[in-house]
């Protein structure tokens, strides 16, 4: 799968891509200026943006993305160990794959494989023609 991050969450974070693939999709962002909250540490909304980036790309590399289309239902995480700076990974495993959500368990560690935070994200697969008012 092809992934146009130009002008997205993914290029204004850093987060960057490691492998995707359908057991496991892994990717990095940047403790820095742009994931830091105002106390110096990764905002909690940016690990959470983290996990439902992977959790979306470990969806959309397993449906027909000419008909489908993979979106967040459902996040939650808690917040483990601070991080002042450096760089995380979240490596997302599948819980289920169902034929309309998939569960991916995300956990998010630092440099030292230290757990820094973990997530449960439930992704919706609909179909691009279906439109919402």
């Amino acid at each position: 799968m092809s992934i146009d991050s130009q002008s997205t969450l993914l290029t204004s974070l850093g987060i960057e891509i490691q492998s995707a693939e359908p057991d496991l999709v892994v990717a990095t962002m940047p403790v820095d200026h742009r994931t830091r909250q105002p106390f110096g540490i990764l905002h909690g909304g940016a690990s959470v943006a983290l996990a439902e980036t992977v959790a979306s790309i470990g969806t959309a590399i397993q449906i027909d993305q000419s008909r489908q289309m993979a979106v967040g239902l459902e996040i939650n995480a808690n917040h483990i160990r601070a991080k002042a700076d450096g760089m995380v990974t979240a490596r997302a495993v599948p819980v289920h794959r169902g034929r309309t959500t998939m569960v991916w368990d995300i956990r998010i560690t630092d440099e030292e494989d230290k757990l820094v935070a973990i997530s449960r994200c439930t992704v919706m697969i609909r179909d691009r023609t279906t439109t919402r008012s």
